[in-house]
């Protein structure tokens, strides 16, 4: 075959299927390019999708007439000072993407610098530039994008419905707003009211501005539902809030990760964070976060992906160490919490199912403090009369106790019920002492092993050929967590020592689970995800189980643990450990207010 060069018309179709794949790769070169020229308000309007029209208006710095004239031509930038690829400082460039968008659309741009007379206009139809000419505009630049693709037809079959479309575009420009809280946005589409961002007032102090911007674009539930993190270490810095581990989501859709203010959908910052939140999560959630990387230009590289999604860093392992550090770190501080999600739901469920009268009352335990009855309540007392206290009961005082409040019943044997100063707490017993007995594990395991206890009798166990054979090779592994056995003939398996951490367990069910533990995950994990996952399912069966009855001194013991304890807002497989009812909740509930 015969080597030749491209036409500059062909050149810029092929850049174009690179860099303006869709409407929303156009919005996002075009209002980069305005927070390029230094834009404090950006108008953006879509017709069809922004097939039809992308309008971008901004009040930056304008360009002259020479400037505009060059705007279009191929590697003609504002982006680069010099020739250092590795000291990037700005977004986009006007140069770079207007002639591939102008390639393939209608598309007009006017502009007026700062403190010019006049403003002027240029056209480029399918790659066809027209001349420039004088234009009515007051300081700032107007580009429009019409027909987007219409001199590739072939292109526009791979665009979605207009809806969809305008849904990425959407999407796009919010992600932009996240990081750029003194930058008005406004954005219209079609007859549907403009979404409109307004600048943060100049007064707040940063972490206040940037919480106001986040609140108006992703709303209060999420706000309401992560730990604000800061943390910096060697020249770089991550900020912006963290997910709870019990407001998880199915996808990471609702994963927002910005490098030095660029929004990026990167691999290494994406696997930090799953690593970050580790046996946090129940298995296929995703947590949500909003996290603002900012690291010395030198130090990444923009260029590595055409429409500059994917970065490189020189150090990604330092760059995955400072994620993960500061994403735990923040959320120790959030560890006892759990979603407020819960609450809305929980009263949903109480209004929905709430009946005048009931043929079966519940089994209610009431503990003997607090002048309430030791045990079972007498089921042949009618329903007003349960559960009511002497009248010499000694005066309540949640405050005097942790943020958890103060037991004062249990519930079907399986919940515990505490008041505090503002509210009710509904505890799942099993699932918080599941966390703490875990979290014990792991931090007896990292101190060098888990101590076990030895019986007096070992105990053989049959569990079948497969089983066995799984977990005498993990027999190592096992004895480190407590767990001591040896090979008793075909399919059976002796225990000689137990983990002293779960106390009097069913010896059989204990290495049931184990077996089945060993058989999910195999060997391909890395030894540490190994043991977590074993000693999770150890810790299940060393918890109080639901259905035991706890009396007041043992129920407040594990509500002081819970505060004490990493984590304990989730239970080992991720699921909520408790819910919150506010007095005000409660208020609501029977008409009270």
């Amino acid at each position: 075959m015969t080597l030749r060069l491209l036409p500059p018309s062909l050149v810029n179709r092929i850049a174009a299927g690179e860099v303006v794949e869709r409407p929303a790769a156009a919005v996002k070169e075009l209002v980069e390019n305005a927070l390029d020229a230094g834009a404090t308000s950006i108008d953006i309007t879509l017709r069809e999708g922004g097939q039809a029209l992308i309008r971008v208006a901004d009040n930056g710095a304008g360009m002259t007439r020479e400037e505009l004239a060059l705007c279009i031509e191929r590697h003609a930038t504002s982006k680069l000072p010099d020739e250092d690829l590795w000291n990037i400082q700005s977004f986009g460039f006007r140069g770079e993407a207007l002639p591939s968008i102008g390639a393939v659309a209608r598309l007009t741009i006017a502009s007026r610098a700062k403190g010019a007379d006049e403003a002027w206009q240029i056209s480029v139809e399918g790659g066809v530039v027209l001349p420039v000419k004088p234009a009515a505009l007051p300081e700032g630049t107007v580009v429009e994008v019409r027909d987007l693709f219409f001199a590739t037809p072939a292109r526009l079959k791979f665009l979605k419905a207009p809806r969809t479309e305008a849904e990425a575009a959407r999407e796009m420009i919010e992600k932009i707003a996240m990081a750029h809280e003194d930058v008005a946005i406004t954005l219209t589409e079609d007859d549907r009211r403009p979404v409109r961002y307004g600048a943060t007032p100049a007064l707040l102090a940063a972490p206040e501005k940037r919480r106001e911007r986040l609140s108006a674009v992703l709303g209060d539930a999420f706000m309401g539902n992560a730990a604000l993190l800061d943390y910096e270490r060697e020249g770089m810095r991550l900020s912006g809030y963290a997910g709870l581990p019990t407001a998880h989501r199915p996808t990471t859709r609702h994963q927002y990760l910005f490098v030095n203010g660029r929004p990026v959908r990167d691999k290494v910052l994406m696997g930090a964070v799953r690593g970050a939140y580790g046996d946090l999560l129940p298995s296929g959630r995703h947590p949500a976060v909003v996290l603002f990387l900012d690291v010395p230009a030198r130090e990444v590289d923009v260029n590595v992906h055409p429409t500059k999604a994917e970065v490189r860093f020189r150090d990604s392992g330092r760059v995955r160490g400072l994620i993960v550090t500061a994403i735990r770190h923040a959320l120790e501080g959030a560890a006892q919490f759990t979603t407020s999600a819960l609450t809305p739901t929980a009263m949903t469920m109480m209004q929905a199912e709430a009946s005048p009268s009931f043929s079966q009352p519940p089994s209610f335990r009431v503990p003997s403090a607090h002048g309430f009855t030791e045990g079972m309540l007498d089921n042949a007392m009618p329903p007003h009369a349960r559960a009511m206290p002497s009248a010499t009961a000694a005066p309540y005082a949640p405050s005097s106790f942790g943020r958890l409040g103060a037991a004062v019943a249990q519930v079907h044997g399986t919940f515990i019920v505490a008041q505090t100063d503002d509210g009710v707490m509904i505890i799942d017993q099993h699932a918080a002492h599941e966390r703490i007995v875990y979290e014990k594990m792991k931090a007896a395991l990292a101190a060098g092993g888990v101590k076990s206890q030895i019986l007096l009798i070992p105990d053989v166990v049959e569990v079948g050929a497969g089983a066995a054979s799984r977990l005498l090779s993990a027999a190592q592994d096992l004895a480190r967590l407590g767990l001591v056995i040896e090979g008793f003939g075909e399919g059976a398996v002796l225990v000689r020592e137990t983990p002293a951490l779960i106390g009097q367990v069913s010896v059989k069910e204990l290495l049931a689970d184990v077996a089945e533990e060993l058989a999910e995950n195999e060997t391909s994990r890395a030894l540490e995800k190994r043991l977590e996952s074993l000693c999770s399912r150890i810790a299940c069966h060393g918890s109080v189980r639901a259905g035991r009855k706890l009396n007041v001194d043992e129920m407040n013991a594990l509500l002081r643990q819970m505060e004490e304890t990493p984590n304990t807002g989730q239970c080992n497989h991720g699921r909520p450990t408790y819910v919150e009812l506010k007095l005000s909740d409660l208020q609501t509930l029977f008409d009270r207010r």
